[in-house]
């Protein structure tokens, strides 16, 4: 069998990383011919020492630790590819947990050609034991949600525009490069664009599985999706004909909502668009709910995921905005720059 590199990058996950590295032990294909590279960013919290307690107890699986200190996950991700030598490369998350097949199935379809890029479907977890934490786990599996993002509940193979914890041979990094460290967030689609426009295929196989945490809360839930959007608008600036229904609809909303509260105290008409959006909205996510409490048996969700996509959209969206603000402001001062 072909070495295989499982390159991980990591900061602050104590709580995650035994779960993740147990489950690389656990594959199907041979241990001997696996490595594991971890690029931590410094982390604070007992990662390090649970990755030395795993390093200790199971000395037959290659674990290798570097350093990120830029503390970005594309530049954990060129770290860690700087060291690997496998001729196959896995990239996983430390909060995610793939199926003991995971590799295996990943190999197979890259050997047979299916796509450069192979990855498969989150089974999306709760990140805490709370009501919200449910919530947010439904959410992020939810067609409401997430829009086309077949990655996240697709029952059928096909080639598609992107796949999260892909695998691909590492002579592709010849044809297309490493990972943007410009970004630091959307790096795997901005990676998967590239491999397109090189003229390779992105292959999602549902039977490739893995399970991934979501945020346990609020706060942390609109902290990742405001990164979403605010780096997503700067790689549409490099990518303009990437952008999708789903991405382009949070902006919209937030930018609809935002005029509307402003003209609100001064225009009838305005407090009733205002009115007619917002319960249009949450009857949406009402009605959309309903269906992923009953199947779960959780009458919580019927109120949880409306919230958990509602903070998932005005914080994509704001995020997108914010980034985009930016980007016009830096552009009339380089503008100014000039013609002084």
């Amino acid at each position: 069998m072909p070495r295989v590199s499982i390159i991980v990058p990591c900061y602050n996950e104590e709580k995650t990383i035994t779960l993740l590295l147990t489950a690389i032990y656990q594959q199907t294909c041979p241990r001997a011919a696996l490595e594991v590279v971890i690029a931590d960013g410094l982390s604070s919290d007992g990662t390090r020492r649970k990755i030395a307690e795993f390093q200790a107890a199971f000395p037959d699986l290659t674990l290798r630790l570097v350093e990120n200190p830029a503390r970005s996950i594309p530049a954990a991700l060129n770290s860690a590819l700087a060291v690997a030598q496998g001729e196959f490369v896995v990239r996983l998350d430390a909060h995610s947990v793939p199926a003991p097949d995971y590799v295996e199935r990943c190999l197979a379809d890259l050997e047979s050609g299916l796509g450069e890029m192979v990855g498969g479907v989150w089974q999306i977890r709760p990140g805490g034991s709370s009501w919200l934490a449910r919530s947010i786990a439904a959410a992020a599996a939810h067609p409401l949600g997430v829009g086309d993002a077949l990655y996240r509940y697709a029952t059928r193979a096909g080639w598609v525009d992107t796949v999260p914890f892909g695998a691909f041979k590492r002579s592709l990094l010849e044809r297309v490069g490493g990972y943007d460290e410009n970004l630091l967030t959307n790096e795997d689609y901005e990676f998967n664009t590239r491999i397109r426009q090189a003229g390779g295929r992105i292959w999602l196989n549902p039977a490739i599985h893995s399970a991934y945490f979501a945020r346990a809360n609020a706060s942390a839930l609109a902290r990742q999706y405001w990164r979403y959007g605010y780096w997503k608008f700067r790689m549409l600036q490099r990518y303009p004909n990437t952008l999708r229904w789903r991405q382009a609809l949070p902006p919209v909303f937030v930018l609809s909502l935002l005029f509307l509260v402003i003209l609100a105290p001064f225009w009838v008409l305005a407090r009733m668009l205002l009115g007619l959006e917002l319960g249009f909205y949450f009857s949406v996510l009402l009605l959309g709910s309903i269906s992923p409490a009953r199947r779960q048996a959780d009458p919580l969700l019927f109120a949880g995921i409306p919230l958990s996509i509602a903070v998932m959209h005005a914080a994509w969206g704001s995020g997108f905005l914010v980034s985009m603000v930016k980007s016009v402001f830096a552009l009339v001062g380089t503008s100014k720059r000039w013609s002084n």
